[in-house]
């Protein structure tokens, strides 16, 4: 299967080792990946802070570069769901016709990567080797919205030699949520203490998430507490074998 990568500009600035990894997983299980360079931010942040007409631009230049894709995947929940949830949205808002037929085509095509993995392909055992303590925090965009379920803990069961944790009270937000962490640092914070606290409650060498927005917000207060807990996208696992730990 041909697929494209949308790796989304936060990823592809910050965090291009998740869009890296997303390739190596993917082409191991056979599939040919590409990587369509015209692509741009999906408007999300944008759309969150009052911008909508200015995501609009956004959502046409998404399905003119990705509209001949077979299938596209993401290493991001949040942006998956950007797409596939306020897409219909900002059609109607810039009254274009042509647009929502654009967006109803290509929504069905854009997957988050663990739903493609095991709801799409069928995979649960990715060959990936990975010996170490680690816990999943099931982002909020992931959990409720794409509603992946157990796919990304299906996937991880399946990583040989690996010390899965379950995360106490796993279900709750980790505060980030945009600029939802500037506007309201205070909230923000209160909320990233219950995670981090739960996170070290479980004494795992890696937190482990499908966001690296997440994974930003809780390694940072990991980092800055020094807890020896490193921050890891899913991806990341998934592409490790065991000659790439000797």
């Amino acid at each position: 299967m041909k697929i494209s990568l949308f790796l989304s500009c936060f990823n592809d600035t910050l965090f291009p080792q998740t869009g890296q990894a997303t390739v190596r997983v993917l082409e191991r299980l056979g599939h040919s990946v590409d990587f369509p360079l015209a692509q741009t931010c999906c408007g999300q942040m944008h759309f969150n802070t009052g911008y909508q007409r200015e995501a609009i631009s956004l959502a046409r230049r998404f399905v003119e570069v990705f509209g001949d894709a077979e299938v596209i995947v993401s290493p991001s929940a949040s942006c998956v769901g950007m797409v596939r949830e306020f897409y219909p949205r900002l059609a109607e808002v810039g009254r274009d016709p042509a647009l929502a037929r654009a967006v109803a085509v290509i929504i069905p095509r854009v997957y988050e990567l663990s739903e493609l993995l095991v709801n799409k392909l069928g995979v649960e055992d990715v060959g990936a080797y990975y010996p170490h303590r680690v816990t999943y925090h099931p982002t909020c965009h992931s959990l409720r919205m794409l509603r992946v379920g157990d796919a990304p803990l299906r996937l991880l069961r399946n990583v040989r030699s690996i010390n899965l944790v379950e995360l106490p009270n796993a279900e709750e937000c980790c505060g980030f949520g945009g600029t939802f962490a500037i506007k309201n640092a205070d909230t923000s914070m209160a909320i990233l203490s219950d995670k981090v606290r739960n996170v070290l409650s479980t004494r795992a060498e890696v937190c482990i998430a499908a966001d690296n927005s997440c994974l930003m917000q809780i390694g940072g207060a990991l980092h800055r507490q020094r807890a020896g807990v490193r921050p890891v996208h899913l991806a990341e696992i998934l592409a490790t074998t065991e000659d790439d730990v000797r």
